[in-house]
């Protein structure tokens, strides 16, 4: 029996609208009903992905990096003549590098060497200036290191520090919850994201906690410390971001590697949807929940989209690969 195509949320009729700015795009993401991945399950539980790769810069980390930038300017923190500096797996970076270029401050970032070329090569494009970490240390060795290069010139820089700065939630409080709020109509039950500075599951958490105290809100973190989920934290081997309080989630659940890869295969040729590694492991966990359940309504958060990705380890091997969905071998 044909699976019909996926369905979007219907939200109230907007004409298309004109913007004087880049940054007025951010935000007003697309949520996307899953539902060949989802074959098997009851009926009455649906999952829905709300797909951040819409925003201008890429990625969900559009939202708080012009928060915190916003915010900055308003402190009078950020000035002109400063140069906005901050430690990145990418998508972040991506963001400031983006803002800063439309504002018309400069931009450096501290990034692990290890992260993708495509994220390197996009934040040069966009003119930022890129110092790179120890890999080996991944995120933290660049928080590390952004600390280091902050000391020896306060005056110069305006970092958002977007581990420790509570505009990272506030963001996802102000705008990625009262979306997903909106376009379930409410009928949300479960809330999953993955923890990478935490900011996406707390602030969305504390919104949808706010309007429905039984909205069950749960985080998904890599395994093991040696990972290879970019973009997320194993919070037991990190340095653990001030913005994360382990206390407002209702559950923690671990997803490994290979099942956040192997979904990500899942996703494109199934679903015909593109993403990352996070993105992976946040779907094979929203997965896992709704296998329990008889009725439940749950939306889970594609951080960004899988171009970044194509020249990274989850792509490596790809075509001897199978997924469940058949037998036929991946290939190009």
């Amino acid at each position: 029996m044909p699976v019909s195509a996926p369905r979007l949320i219907p939200e109230t009729h907007r004409e298309l609208k004109k913007v004087e700015s880049i940054l007025d795009l951010i935000g007003d993401t697309p949520l996307l009903e899953i539902r060949k991945v989802t074959y098997g399950l009851s009926s009455a539980v649906r999952i829905f992905a709300k797909l951040e790769g819409f925003n201008p810069g890429g990625s969900v980390k559009d939202r708080p990096a012009l928060k915190m930038i916003q915010e900055g300017i308003k402190s009078g923190k950020l000035t002109r003549g400063k140069t906005i500096i901050d430690s990145t797996s990418g998508n972040t970076g991506i963001a400031l590098a983006m803002i800063g270029r439309a504002l018309g401050y400069p931009v450096e970032l501290v990034l692990p060497s290890n992260v993708s070329l495509e994220r390197k090569r996009i934040i040069h494009a966009l003119g930022a200036k890129v110092i790179y970490s120890d890999p080996m240390e991944g995120s933290d060795g660049a928080i590390r290191l952004c600390r280091k290069i902050l000391q020896q010139s306060p005056e110069r820089y305006f970092k958002p520090d977007q581990y420790f700065n509570p505009m990272n939630p506030l963001a996802h409080y102000e705008t990625t919850g009262p979306e997903i709020y909106r376009q379930t109509h409410g009928q949300i039950t479960h809330f999953v994201a993955g923890i990478g500075t935490g900011g996406t599951i707390m602030g969305t958490g504390r919104f949808l906690k706010g309007r429905n105290s039984k909205i069950r809100i749960i985080a998904v973190e890599p395994d093991d410390a040696l990972h290879g989920l970019e973009g997320l934290k194993h919070m037991a081997s990190s340095i653990v971001p001030g913005i994360y309080h382990e206390e407002e989630v209702d559950e923690k659940i671990p997803a490994s590697t290979e099942d956040a890869y192997e979904m990500v295969y899942r996703l494109s040729q199934e679903e015909g949807v593109l993403v990352g590694q996070s993105s992976g492991a946040a779907m094979h966990v929203t997965l896992q929940i709704a296998r329990k359940l008889r009725s439940g309504t749950l939306v889970t958060v594609f951080p960004d989209f899988g171009d970044k990705y194509l020249t990274t380890n989850l792509w490596v091997g790809w075509r001897n690969l199978r997924v469940p969905a058949g037998d036929l071998k991946f290939s190009i």
